[in-house]
């Protein structure tokens, strides 16, 4: 064997070696997403307190103007088959009463992708003079799709892999409440009220299931104290609980100076710690962006999580928004 052939040789083993440790490495990620899967299937957003009408339908038309949120996240930057979310919302009140609006959700794990569009209704009561009680429903579709074409094999000719597409459409629906005065709120929902079920490799065909066991709770409040004329103070939490796993609870302690700046840090369970800045560019357009820090092992195999918030409230009247809501 001469030099060529025996560095082409190398050159094979080290390609192959990489293919392995590739396979082996998305292979045990999407294990770890198969284990946890019953502990969480809602996507999970550090910044839960500027895209509140995605986990909670009676937020909607509850700004009082035609209110836009586009949001990106991307979890565990740099592990390959890592989480990325994409949302958004828009929604307006439809009189005094009542609101609508629509959510998009478009989200890739792996070999899988998930695309998801509800469309919300809300209807609020006044329970004084300064403060509302919204309920909300929200109904839609969800398509799963798994590509196993994708995926990078040892054995190409292991039949549970076969290179394939599988396709799948599922209905869903969720309810929420929503108690808001000018600086507080209150919200109880579960945005996702049907389980979906299908095997991989199966003839694709969807089960739908609707029990209270199978259920995500969330609880989220907020607060804004105003401490001076130049700064506000706004403590948000969320609780989260699913049958058969721990509650899990965030708390994010953020500040507003001069109506402009925003600066915080957030705390998730058991998770991560993130940190909050932003820009209220003007009444109506708000930017947002977080960063989390894992203290999980995941975070020696990835660079943190990422995640950008746009949000922008429309006026079509002569009178100016001159206030920013600031929730």
């Amino acid at each position: 064997m001469n030099i060529d052939e025996t560095q082409k040789e190398m050159n094979t083993i080290h390609e192959t070696t990489t293919r392995c440790k590739k396979a082996i490495s998305l292979l045990t990620f999407l294990l770890m997403l198969c284990l946890k899967s019953n502990a969480q299937f809602d996507p999970m957003f550090t910044q839960y307190m500027n895209n509140e009408m995605f986990i909670n339908p009676a937020y909607t038309g509850t700004r009082d103007v035609l209110a836009a949120t586009l949001l990106y996240r991307n979890q565990w930057a740099g592990l390959e088959g890592a989480p990325k979310t994409q949302t958004f919302c828009i929604h307006s009140p439809l009189g005094d009463y009542s609101g609508a609006g629509l959510s998009f959700m478009n989200e890739n794990i792996g070999i899988t992708n998930i695309i998801r569009a509800n469309a919300n209704y809300s209807y609020r009561i006044q329970t004084s003079d300064l403060s509302h009680l919204s309920f909300g429903i929200d109904g839609g579709i969800i398509n799963y799709r798994q590509s196993m074409q994708d995926l990078i094999l040892v054995n190409q000719n292991d039949h549970l892999f076969t290179p394939n597409q599988q396709n799948v459409f599922a209905p869903n629906a969720g309810f929420g409440l929503f108690f808001y005065k000018k600086n507080f709120y209150l919200g109880l929902s579960t945005p996702r009220m049907i389980k979906n079920s299908f095997r991989p490799n199966s003839s694709s065909k969807v089960q739908n299931s609707a029990s209270p066991k199978d259920w995500h709770y969330y609880l989220t409040s907020s607060i804004i104290i105003d401490v001076s004329d130049d700064f506000k103070f706004k403590p948000s939490i969320m609780m989260k609980e699913v049958a058969g796993a721990p509650i899990q609870g965030e708390i994010s302690l953020q500040g507003l100076v001069r109506d402009f700046w925003w600066f915080g840090t957030s705390y998730r369970s058991g998770d991560a710690l993130s940190v909050i800045l932003g820009m209220q560019m003007t009444p109506q357009l708000r930017l947002f962006y977080s960063y989390d820090y894992s203290f999980t092992p995941l975070q020696s195999y990835n660079a943190g999580t990422h995640e950008i918030t746009i949000g922008y409230d429309f006026t079509f009247k002569k009178k100016r928004i001159t206030s920013p809501r600031l929730f």
